[in-house]
């Protein structure tokens, strides 16, 4: 099987085009000899079976960040038989550099120019043949976003894999020539093929930019915007979450039940009561987890996450952190373990490390579905999406504390340097696609705990056999009365205590456990935990769910990206304690107000 490197520096369009050529058929593995995971797909290329791989995007193979890292050992232990190098047009003067390194590789590579839509509007203009054979790799000029150019430049890619290849050296950088060198003939090859205006100007994005960036109203504007994001994800996704429900109890009442009327009362109890109602409530916070994910893909392809970054570099920089570490904290929102992963761009490691200690306490969309429930089963409509938002500041809070306090021990002197891109719509495509990928990667994640959880979550609620289910002498009975010492003062009861020990594996088990725990789903569910917990008792379970330790899979990535065991373990026990804390100062504050 052929193999194809995709390679290009950070925000070209590299992975917008990754998964054009890919489609749905994406895959996260482990490549042997590096801890880290890579994203790739098999494709038809040239009348080849190939595998691409989207390698980290990288400003420099002389680099000494961990993404620069692994795509050296990447090429260095790797046969490839082709690379896929994505520049942005606009910036060729600075970005040519990139692409004479890796030609000094003497891999078969073909440069392909992004995002030359926009480079048409800002007046750039390259001659492709001028620029191919200075460099001595075919050029191709490309709009990943709308597609144009992408066959023309795929059937140049088929004819230039299947040119003979040379191996990538043991030891890359013996042959890359000097900065200087590097410097010199780029400036030569830009001078003799590319025309540029003197400026480049976007009238729109700097009118925007005008607001949005402005000193005094640019963080409030940001904090309202994700307010506006979290209201509408409540309100359009409520109706389709109360469909999906009406399903689920529909298909229970009307085919399951009947089906197993005369099984065994406990394969009765296991697949109803157990897997069907546990699965089910989780499975009817999906449409909101798909509103997440399609809102959240506009904001970050849009450009204004960048724009957050900025805002926020001065205020991350007094916690000993900087703008990068606020857009890390970002796209944890969607998931924990790849804003882990994307703190490899920073070369410090105290930057990194304080980083990778804040990142866990984001509200990831595993969290988001606890706190749907709960919201819609103790507040109001009108409520509820207040409750959310009030949930992300503490999301924040918990990051700044966290970072004054350790700052000192975690002091880092790297230079934030930061490129703000275009303002940029996605097209519907690109929404779908990116928003299906992430829901399915969500969704292949939670299966893998779910089942397993709520069949254990079961089995605990149930056994020994001569007792009540759910009472105080199953086993879960027994283990929720062993914490109940630790759980009381912040008005959490054993039976909650079952859910959050089961939320240490995957936070997706959490309500599908208290589905288990009391053999009811859906309305019902959220209607006795209405009358079993007052709206003190809910905010306190849903501030030590948002703080506590973070699901398995984050931490295995803490500790593969830490390379520190002890790292890991003081990350998971202070999460711990700041949860308990946190929870005991609400929980005892509010009840000494009389609440």
């Amino acid at each position: 099987m052929k193999r194809i490197a995709l390679m290009g520096m950070p925000n070209t369009g590299k992975s917008t085009l990754f998964n054009r050529i890919s489609g749905a058929s994406a895959r996260v593995g482990n490549w042997p000899g590096i801890t880290v995971d890579l994203t790739s797909a098999r494709i038809l290329l040239g009348g080849h079976i190939a595998e691409l791989i989207d390698l980290p995007g990288i400003y420099d193979l002389h680099g000494f960040s961990d993404d620069e890292q692994v795509v050296r050992h990447f090429l260095e232990h790797n046969d490839i038989d082709l690379v896929i190098l994505v520049l942005n047009t606009s910036q060729i003067d600075r970005q040519l550099s990139l692409g004479l390194q890796v030609r000094d590789l003497g891999l078969p590579t073909i440069l392909m120019l992004n995002m030359v839509d926009e480079a048409r509007r800002h007046g750039v203009s390259v001659d492709q043949q001028s620029m191919s054979s200075q460099l001595g790799m075919p050029v191709a000029m490309i709009s990943a976003k709308y597609g144009d150019g992408c066959k023309e430049a795929l059937q140049l890619a088929a004819q230039t894999m299947n040119r003979e290849s040379h191996p990538t050296p043991e030891h890359l950088r013996d042959r890359l020539s000097p900065d200087d060198r590097i410097e010199q003939e780029m400036e030569q090859i830009v001078r003799s093929s590319v025309q540029m205006p003197m400026e480049l100007t976007d009238q729109l994005t700097a009118k925007i930019d005008r607001i949005l960036l402005h000193p005094w109203l640019g963080l409030p504007l940001f904090f309202g915007a994700l307010y506006a994001l979290f209201q509408f994800i409540f309100t359009a996704g409520k109706p389709l979450q109360d469909g999906v429900a009406w399903i689920l109890g529909y298909l229970r009442g009307g085919v399951f039940e009947p089906m197993l009327a005369t099984a065994p009362p406990w394969l009765h109890g296991l697949l109803l009561d157990g897997v069907y109602n546990g699965v089910g409530t989780v499975a009817a916070f999906v449409p909101l987890i798909i509103l997440f994910f399609l809102v959240m893909t506009m904001v970050e392809d849009s450009g204004y996450l960048s724009r957050a970054a900025y805002l926020t570099d001065a205020l991350m920089a007094r916690l000993g952190l900087d703008g990068r570490s606020f857009v890390m904290l970002l796209m944890g929102f969607g998931c924990n373990v790849p804003a882990l992963m994307g703190t490899r761009v920073m070369r410090s490691r105290p930057l990194r490390l304080l980083t990778m200690l804040v990142i866990p306490f984001s509200l990831c969309s595993a969290r988001l579905q606890v706190f749907v429930f709960m919201a819609a089963a103790l507040f109001t409509p009108q409520q509820a999406p207040a409750v959310l938002f009030s949930l992300y500041l503490m999301s924040f809070a918990a990051t700044f504390v966290t970072a004054l306090l350790f700052k000192g021990q975690l002091r880092s002197d790297e230079p934030f340097i930061l490129e703000l891109p275009p303002y940029r719509f996605p097209t519907p495509h690109q929404i779908l696609q990116r928003g299906w990928l992430e829901v399915s990667h969500f969704l292949r994640r939670a299966t893998k705990f779910i089942v397993a959880g709520v069949v254990l979550v079961w089995a605990l609620t149930n056994f020994p056999g001569d007792v009540p289910p759910a009472s105080a002498y199953t086993f879960a009975g027994m283990i929720g009365s062993a914490l109940s010492p630790l759980l009381t003062p912040i008005g959490i009861d054993g039976q909650l205590a079952i859910a959050l020990i089961f939320g240490f594996v995957a936070k997706e088990i959490v309500i599908g456990s208290l589905a288990v725990i009391y053999g009811l789903s859906g309305d019902p569910l959220m209607q006795l935990m209405a009358c079993k917990l007052d709206w003190v008792q809910g905010m306190s379970f849903m501030l030590f769910t948002l703080i506590y330790t973070p699901c398995l899979s984050t931490i295995a990535t803490l500790k593969s990206e830490s390379r520190s065991n002890a790292f890991t373990l003081f990350s998971v026990a202070w999460s711990l304690i700041l949860a308990w804390g946190v929870s005991f100062i609400f929980y005892q504050g509010a009840r000494a107000l009389g609440y």
